[in-house]
C-alpha cells in the first residue's frame, strides 16, 4: 500500500502542476527552490524529448507513473528509467541515484511484458481511447463542472501590461460586451429558471472515433504450444477502413498475425512490426487512426481540477438521457473487467498499513495523510459497488441467512440486518446505532499522537433503493488460524472478565489517554455477575488485540454521552417548561433511545463551563479582600476559591478545573455500584446542564449568527452543517422553529423556518420512501419512484389517472409489470396518504402537529417553500437521479415526472473524513493572521497550506477548496487581481465537483469570482458569473433569501442603467427586511442606491436614501464618526448639485442640468470597494474604540512636536512645519500625502481623511498581540500600550488591507464619492488596535 500511495502521490501532484495557468502560479511552484526540484531531460522509448520538474526525494518508480501519465508517454506502460546506460532501482530516492542531477539525460527503456501487464496495457489503451465525453459525469450520476460553458466565449484575461487600460475603458465594455439578464432573475419576476439552464447539454464537440471495434479474439485463449512461444492474448480489431484483423500480445508487445474469422495462424503477418505500445501498431494497420490519434495526443490539456477524479462521488440530482451517448468502453469486450481485479483487497490492513507510516519529517507526514485518503477513498468507491451489487441481487449471502444476511465483496464485508432490536427503538433505532457507529469511528480515528495505536476498522454506511447497509473492512483474525504466539481475543469490554496480561495494560492504558481527549469520565459498573468492572467507554465498546499486533475498539456507538431532552416521558431528565405551548417540556420521548450528544456540543459546553468557573473564581476572590489580594498573599483564600468553583460549576476534580462525562448515565439496563452514587449523581447534573445548554444557548446564538449574516443557510445540507457545528442535532428541529416562531426574529429567520420546514418533510419523506421502495421489484423501480415524487409534491394525487399508463410501460419493458401484489403495493399510494404518515411522523419525532398542514400547497403558501427546492433535496437523499427537462409539479391533471424521467438510483454513501493536518493547521494559522490584520503572513501562509493540500488531496477537498477561496480574497486585498481570478477559477471547478455543481458554496464562489473578473476587466464574464449564481440560488432556494440581496447588490453594481437601479432596490428591500432597517447593510445599501439615482439625475430619491444612511451611521455611531461626516459631505453635495440644477432649469440653462460633479459619480476603485464590502471581501468596523485610540495618538504626537518645537532653532521648526506634520500624519492618521505638499495641504488632506473612512475600516475579531487595549487608569501605562500599537514600516506593509492594485496605497469611502483617502498606515492601526 505503501507504494501505492507514493505512485499516485507524485502522478497527481505534477499533473497539478503542469495544468496550473500562468498568471496565478501555484504555492508549489513558488517552492520549487524549498523543494529541492530540478528539471531533467526524458527521452528514448519512442518518444520526442521533452523536460520534466522532479523532486529529490522522489522515488524512481514515483517519477516513472508520473512520465506514464504525461501526454507524450501515454499510453505507454512496463517502462523504466536509466542513466548513463544502466537501469535505476526503482525503490531508489532520486536524490541518492549516482550522478543524478540538474539537467541529467534520463532515457525511457521498454521493459518486457507480463500477462498482467499485457491487461494493465491494454486498459491504459482503452481508457484513453473513450475520451471523457462532456456527459460522462452525468451520466455516472456525478456532479460536472459547468465554468467552462461560461468562459469558453468569454473575452481572453486582461496582461498586465493593458489591466489598467481594460479598467478605464470598463463602461464601453459594458454596453457593447455585457448580455442583458434574462428575465426570470430580474427582480420581483415569479416564474423560475428553467432547469435546462442549470446544466449544459454540451460542452464541447464529441472526440472523433478511433477504431470501430476493440475485443478479445475467438481464438483464445491460445493453445498449449503457442503458450510456450510467449502468447499471451488475441485481440481482434476492426478499423475504420473497415479491414478486421487479428493481433498478438507478447512479452515483447503487440504484432499482426495471420488468422482470419475461420482460420487459426498464428505466426507473424509479412513485413508487420512488434510494437512495443499497441497505439504504435494501429497506426500502421489504421491511417484514419494515426490521424485521429494524433488529434487527441495534441488536444489542449484541461485543468487538473477537472481531470483528476475525485476522492468521493458528488451525487447530481439532475441527468442526461444516455440513450444516445452510452458509448462502448472496450473494456468488457478486452476482459479486463475479470483479468484485472482476481484478488480482493484487504482493507483493514491497507488503512493500518497506512496509518503506521511513519511522521517524523513533513514529507512522511504528508505521504501518510496522501496514503490514507487514497485508502479511504478507494474504500468508499468499493462500498458503492458492492451495495449496488448486493442490493440489486447479484450476491449471495455467506451466511446463508435470510432474516440476517451479511456479503462479502470486493474485500469488503456489509451486514443487512433485518431484525432490529426493540430496545433500540426498532428499524430507526438500528439506523441510529450504524450512524452513531460510523460517528464513533470518526471520533477515534481522528485522535493524534500516541492515540493513533488505537485502531479502528474501516466503516461506511450505504443507503440503496431503501435499504442501508453497514460496510466494514474485514476484522484481523477472522481468517485463517489464530497464532499462538500473539495473545489474540477480548481484551476489554463489558463481558470480558478479570483478566490481566500486559497486552490488557496496554490497551487499557490508550483507553484512558482517549478517555481524556474526549472528556469522558473514567466510571465503575456492574459487571454480569455482579462484579464492579472499570470502564473508560460505553458498556457495549470491546477492545481486542488482533492477529496483526494491533488493538482495534469495535462497537463505539454510544461513545458520546446521553442528551437529557430526549428520554422516556417521566424520566430523570432535564425539565423545561414554555410560556407558550406546554406540550414543548423537556424531557420528551423519541422514536429510539440512542439520543446522544455531539462531539461539538461536548466541546462548547466545555468551553461553557469553563467561562463560569473563571467567573466563579473571581466572585470568591472579590469576596474574601479582592482578587490582587488573594494571589499576593499566597494563603489558602486563592485555593479555596479555586475549589468552591470546581464544586459549583460541577467539575470532577476538587482542585482543578476538568470536565468528564459518563457515557453510560441514562443508558438503559446499566447498574452502578453504590458506591458511584455521587458521581453518578454529578453526571447526571452535567448532563441536564448540557441539554438546558442547547435550548437556551446554542439555539438563541444559531439564529443570532443567522440574523447577523454569519451563517447563510440555503438548503438542507447547509442547514444541518450550521447545526451541527453549533452542536444541535437534528431532532431539535421542531424546537427551532417553535423558538423562532415565538421570538421578534421570527419575520427575521423566515428563511431558516422555510429550511427547516423542508427538512423536516424530506426526513420524514425518505423514511416512508425506505419501506415503500423495497418491496417493488426491480422492473418498476422507475415507476414507483417516479409516483411517489408525485404523491410527495402533487395534492391528492393517485394512481388512478395514469396507473394503466404505468401498467402499460411496465409490459413495455417485456416484463409484465410484476405481480399484481407489487403493482398494488407501490401504486396504490395516494398523496393524502403520503402526507398523513409526513404529518404523523412528523408529529412523533419533532412535535409539529399542525404545522404541516393538509398538503404540500400549504407550505408553499405559507412559508414561501419551493417544490422544485424539495424534488432536489428529496433527490439528493435518496440517490435518485431525473432528467434534464422542465417539469410542471402544479399540474393536477396529469404526472410531472414520469417513470422516464428516473434516469438512475444511486447509492449514497456515508463515510469518514480523514484529516489532513499539516494542511489544517496551517489554513487555521492563516485565518488567525488575517484576523489580527497581518496580511501579507497571512497570505505566505495561505500559500504554504494551499501546497501541502495539493499534495495530500490534489486541492479537491473542501477545505482545500476554502483555503484557496481564501488566499484568492488575501491575493485581491493585495491588489493582484490577476491572481486572484486565476485561483478563483479553480476554486469553483473544485467546489461543482467536490461539493456540487448547485451547492451553496458554489454559488458564493460563483459570486466572489465575479467580482475578481470585473476587477479584471472582464464584465461580460462577470455579469454571467452572477446570472449563474442567481439561477442556482433561485432554484436551490428562492429569491426570498439574505445571499439574494448580495447578488442583486453585486448585479446593481456591475450593471448600469435601470437594470441597475431595479436589482439595487431589490437588495434595499431584502437587506431591511432581513437584516433590519437599522442595520448597517441596509445603511449601506441605502447609499448605493443614492449613488445610482444621483447618476441617473434623480437628486431627490439620492437625498432620501442618503438621509436614511445617515441617520443609521448616526444613530449607531455618533455625529461625530468620521463615517456619519462623510455621510454629511456626500449628502450636502447632492443637495448643492440639486439646487444648482434646479436654478439652471429656472434660468432655462439645460446644460448644466446635464453635468455631473465628479464627486458624485463613483469612480471605478470606488465600485470595487464596495463590490468588495458587500460579498464580505471587506468589512465595516463597528467599534468607537478605534476612533478614540486614534485621537488620543494624535494628542502623544502633537505633545512631541510641542517639545520639538521649544527644543529647536526656528529654522528648524520651519522645516519641522513642512515634514513632521506631513509623517505624523503618514504613520498616525494615515494620509497619503506627497511630500512636494505644503503643511496648509497636509493638514487639510489630513481633517478630510479622518472624514472619509467609510470603507477604511476592516473588521478584525481578534486582537493583535502587540498591540494593548485594555484600558488602565494610568496614563503612563496607557502611553506605552499606545506606543506599542505603533508599526513599524515592515509591520504596515503586512498588516495593512489593500483593495486595489493601483499604486496609490489609499482606499475610497463608500459613502462619499469624492474619494475620501485612507492610507495603510490608518488603516493598520485599525486592523491592530481593534
Amino acid at each position: 500500500m505503501r507504494d501505492t500511495a507514493k505512485r499516485g502521490n507524485a502522478e497527481k501532484k505534477t499533473m497539478a502542476d503542469v495544468s496550473c495557468p500562468a498568471n496565478g502560479k501555484r504555492a508549489s511552484e513558488s517552492r520549487k527552490e524549498d523543494d529541492g526540484s530540478f528539471p531533467v531531460k526524458i527521452q528514448g522509448a519512442g518518444v520526442d524529448a521533452f523536460e520534466l520538474q522532479v523532486n529529490g526525494f522522489w522515488l524512481v518508480q514515483d517519477t516513472i507513473l508520473t512520465l506514464l501519465g504525461r501526454e507524450e508517454v501515454a499510453p505507454r506502460t512496463s517502462l523504466s528509467l536509466a542513466l548513463s546506460g544502466v537501469t535505476l532501482d526503482p525503490m531508489a530516492e532520486l536524490q541518492d541515484v549516482k550522478g543524478f542531477k540538474a539537467g541529467v539525460t534520463l532515457r525511457l527503456v521498454e521493459e518486457s511484458y507480463s500477462p498482467r501487464s499485457a491487461q494493465a496495457h491494454l486498459a491504459r489503451v482503452q481508457e484513453m481511447l473513450r475520451a471523457a465525453g462532456p456527459q460522462d459525469a452525468l451520466i455516472e450520476g456525478r456532479s460536472p463542472s459547468v465554468l467552462n460553458t461560461l468562459t469558453q466565449t468569454s473575452e481572453a484575461p486582461p496582461t498586465l501590461h493593458s489591466f489598467k487600460n481594460r479598467r478605464a475603458n470598463i463602461k464601453a465594455e459594458q454596453t457593447s460586451e455585457a448580455p442583458p439578464p434574462p428575465a426570470y432573475i430580474l427582480p420581483g419576476v415569479s416564474e423560475l429558471p428553467p432547469l435546462t439552464t442549470l446544466l449544459p447539454t454540451n460542452t464541447h464537440s464529441e472526440a472523433p472515433s478511433y477504431i470501430l471495434d476493440l475485443s478479445l479474439s475467438c481464438w483464445n485463449p491460445p493453445p498449449g504450444f503457442r503458450k510456450l512461444q510467449g502468447d499471451f492474448l488475441y485481440i481482434r480489431v476492426h478499423t475504420l477502413e473497415g479491414k478486421q484483423c487479428e493481433i498478438t500480445s507478447c512479452p515483447r508487445g503487440f504484432y499482426l498475425n495471420r488468422s482470419t474469422l475461420d482460420v487459426f495462424d498464428p505466426r507473424p503477418a509479412p513485413s508487420t512490426p512488434v510494437c512495443h505500445c499497441l497505439t504504435d501498431l494501429l497506426s500502421n494497420i489504421s491511417p484514419q487512426f494515426k490521424h485521429n490519434f494524433s488529434l487527441l495526443r495534441h488536444r489542449p490539456s484541461l485543468p487538473a481540477e477537472e481531470v483528476l477524479s475525485t476522492p468521493h462521488r458528488t451525487l447530481s440530482w439532475l441527468g442526461i438521457s444516455s440513450l444516445h451517448s452510452h458509448k462502448s468502453s472496450f473494456r468488457g469486450r478486452l476482459g479486463l473487467e475479470q483479468g484485472l481485479s482476481t484478488q480482493a483487497p484487504d482493507w483493514n490492513k491497507e488503512l493500518q498499513a497506512a496509518r503506521d507510516l511513519p511522521q517524523r519529517s513533513l514529507e512522511e507526514r504528508l505521504q501518510r495523510d496522501r496514503a490514507l485518503l487514497q485508502v479511504n477513498s478507494a474504500f468508499v468507491w468499493a462500498v458503492a459497488q458492492a451495495a449496488e451489487k448486493v442490493v440489486d441481487g447479484f450476491v449471495e449471502p455467506i451466511n446463508g441467512s435470510c432474516d440476517d444476511p451479511a456479503f462479502l465483496l470486493g474485500g469488503v464485508f456489509l451486514s443487512m440486518p433485518t431484525h432490529s432490536e426493540e430496545w433500540l427503538g426498532g428499524e430507526r433505532g438500528h439506523r441510529a446505532a450504524q450512524r452513531l457507529e460510523l460517528r464513533g469511528v470518526q471520533v477515534y480515528s481522528d485522535l493524534e499522537g500516541d492515540l493513533q495505536n488505537l485502531h479502528t476498522i474501516p466503516t461506511a454506511l450505504a443507503d440503496y433503493r431503501g435499504v442501508r447497509l453497514s460496510a466494514q473492512g474485514l476484522a484481523p483474525g477472522l481468517q485463517g488460524p489464530e497464532q499462538a504466539e500473539v495473545p489474540n481475543g477480548l481484551l476489554y469490554g463489558f463481558s470480558a472478565g478479570p483478566l490481566e496480561n500486559p497486552a490488557r495494560r496496554k490497551l487499557l492504558e490508550l483507553l484512558a489517554q482517549s478517555a481524556k481527549a474526549l472528556a469522558l469520565q473514567r466510571h465503575v459498573v456492574l459487571g454480569p455477575t455482579g462484579h464492579q468492572l472499570p470502564l473508560f467507554t460505553s458498556v457495549d465498546a470491546q477492545g481486542i488485540l488482533g492477529a496483526d499486533g494491533r488493538y482495534y475498539l469495535l462497537d463505539v456507538y454510544r461513545t458520546m454521552p446521553a442528551d437529557a431532552n430526549f428520554l422516556e416521558e417521566g424520566g430523570d431528565g432535564v425539565e423545561t417548561e414554555h410560556e407558550e405551548g406546554k406540550e414543548e417540556h423537556f424531557p420528551r420521548r423519541y422514536p429510539h433511545v440512542l439520543c446522544r450528544l455531539r462531539p461539538e456540543l461536548v466541546k462548547a459546553f466545555v468551553q461553557h463551563k469553563h467561562a463560569q468557573f473563571t467567573k466563579r473564581v473571581k466572585e470568591l476572590m472579590e469576596e474574601s479582600g479582592g482578587v490582587d489580594e488573594c494571589i499576593k498573599a499566597g494563603d489558602s483564600r486563592s485555593t479555596d476559591a479555586v475549589r468552591g468553583a470546581c464544586k459549583d460549576v460541577g467539575s470532577i476534580s476538587h482542585i482543578i478545573f476538568e470536565m468528564r462525562f459518563n457515557p453510560n448515565i441514562f443508558s438503559p439496563g446499566v447498574q452502578f455500584p453504590s458506591s458511584e452514587s455521587d458521581a453518578v449523581a454529578l453526571q447526571k447534573r452535567l448532563l441536564k446542564e448540557a441539554a438546558s445548554f442547547i435550548i437556551n444557548d446554542q439555539i438563541p446564538a444559531f439564529m443570532n449568527d443567522c440574523v447577523q449574516g454569519s451563517d447563510v443557510p440555503m438548503d438542507g445540507a447547509t442547514l444541518r452543517q450550521a447545526l451541527h457545528q453549533k452542536g444541535i442535532n437534528l431532532r431539535y428541529l421542531g424546537h427551532l422553529i417553535l423558538t423562532i416562531s415565538q421570538s421578534n426574529l421570527k419575520h427575521q429567520l423566515r428563511h431558516i423556518t422555510r429550511l427547516a420546514f423542508a427538512e423536516i418533510v424530506v426526513r420524514c419523506a425518505q423514511r416512508f420512501f425506505n419501506g415503500y421502495i423495497q418491496g417493488v421489484e426491480t422492473s418498476n423501480l422507475s415507476a414507483a419512484a417516479s409516483h411517489f415524487l408525485c404523491c410527495l409534491l402533487v395534492p391528492n394525487f393517485s394512481s388512478a389517472a395514469n396507473g394503466e399508463e404505468s401498467k402499460k410501460r411496465s409490459r413495455r419493458r417485456g416484463r409484465g409489470g410484476g405481480g399484481a401484489s407489487d403493482s398494488t403495493a407501490w401504486s396504490a399510494l395516494s398523496g393524502n396518504e403520503l402526507w398523513s404518515v409526513i404529518c404523523q411522523d412528523a408529529q412523533e419525532t419533532y412535535r409539529l402537529k399542525e404545522g404541516l398542514g393538509s398538503n404540500m400547497d400549504y407550505l408553499v403558501e405559507q412559508y414561501g417553500l419551493q417544490k422544485i427546492s424539495l424534488l432536489r433535496e428529496i433527490c439528493l437523499k435518496t440517490g435518485i437521479q431525473l432528467r434534464l427537462r422542465e417539469y410542471v409539479l402544479d399540474n393536477r391533471n396529469k404526472a410531472p415526472i414520469s417513470p422516464d424521467d428516473v434516469l438512475n438510483i444511486l447509492p449514497v454513501i456515508k463515510h469518514i473524513t480523514m484529516t489532513t493536518t499539516d494542511a489544517t493547521r496551517m489554513f487555521q494559522a492563516a485565518q488567525h493572521s488575517l484576523q489580527k490584520g497581518l496580511l501579507e503572513q497571512a497570505y505566505e501562509q495561505l500559500k504554504e497550506a494551499s501546497y501541502l493540500f495539493g499534495r495530500v488531496c490534489d486541492d479537491l477537498h473542501p477545505e482545500a477548496c476554502h483555503c484557496l477561496s481564501l488566499l484568492a480574497k488575501v491575493a485581491y486585498l493585495q491588489g493582484h487581481a490577476a491572481e486572484a481570478r486565476s485561483v478563483q477559477l479553480r476554486v469553483v471547478v473544485i467546489s461543482e465537483r467536490v461539493l456540487g455543481f448547485d451547492h451553496p458554496n458554489t454559488i458564493q464562489q460563483y459570486v466572489l469570482l465575479a467580482v475578481y473578473l470585473f476587477a479584471g476587466g472582464e464584465t461580460a464574464l462577470a455579469q454571467r458569473c452572477l446570472y449563474r449564481a442567481k439561477v442556482l440560488l433561485l432554484t436551490v432556494h428562492g429569491a426570498d433569501h439574505p445571499y439574494t440581496a448580495v447578488i442583486d447588490a453585486s448585479l446593481g453594481l456591475v450593471l448600469q442603467g435601470e437594470q441597475s437601479l431595479r436589482y439595487i432596490q431589490n437588495a434595499l428591500k431584502l437587506n431591511g427586511s432581513f437584516r433590519g432597517e437599522t442595520d448597517l447593510t441596509t445603511a449601506l445599501t441605502h447609499h448605493l442606491l443614492a449613488q445610482r439615482l444621483c447618476v441617473t439625475g434623480d437628486y431627490r430619491g439620492g437625498m432620501n436614501h442618503e438621509k436614511e444612511a445617515h441617520s443609521i451611521f448616526q444613530d449607531k455611531w455618533g455625529e461625530n464618526h468620521p463615517q456619519t461626516k462623510c455621510s454629511s459631505d456626500f449628502l450636502r453635495n447632492i443637495t448643492q448639485q440639486a439646487v444648482r440644477v434646479e436654478r439652471s432649469i429656472r434660468q432655462g440653462g439645460v446644460e448644466l442640468s446635464d453635468t455631473l460633479p465628479e464627486s458624485l459619480v463613483p469612480s471605478l476603485d470606488t465600485t470595487l470597494e464596495q463590490l468588495a464590502l458587500v460579498n464580505g471581501i471587506l468589512k465595516t468596523s463597528y467599534s468607537t474604540r478605534i476612533m478614540e485610540f486614534k485621537e488620543k495618538l494624535k494628542e502623544r504626537k502633537a505633545a512631541e512636536e510641542a517639545e520639538k518645537t521649544k527644543s529647536e532653532s526656528s529654522e528648524s521648526i520651519n522645516e519641522n512645519e513642512a515634514s513632521e506634520p506631513q509623517a505624523s500624519n503618514g504613520e498616525v492618521t494615515g494620509d497619503a500625502t506627497s511630500n512636494g505638499e505644503q503643511t496648509k495641504e497636509a493638514a487639510d488632506a489630513s481633517e478630510k481623511s479622518d472624514h472619509s473612512n467609510m470603507n477604511g475600516e476592516i473588521e478584525s475579531h481578534m486582537h493583535n498581540r502587540d498591540c494593548g487595549t485594555q484600558n488602565k487608569s494610568d496614563d503612563e501605562e496607557h502611553r506605552s500600550d499606545i506606543s506599542k500599537c505603533v508599526p513599524t514600516e515592515s509591520q504596515s506593509k503586512s498588516s495593512c488591507i489593500m483593495l486595489s492594485s493601483n499604486e496609490a496605497q489609499s482606499e475610497s469611502a463608500v459613502v462619499n464619492g469624492k474619494e475620501c483617502v485612507v492610507s495603510e498606515g490608518d488603516l493598520e492601526k485599525r486592523v491592530e488596535t481593534e
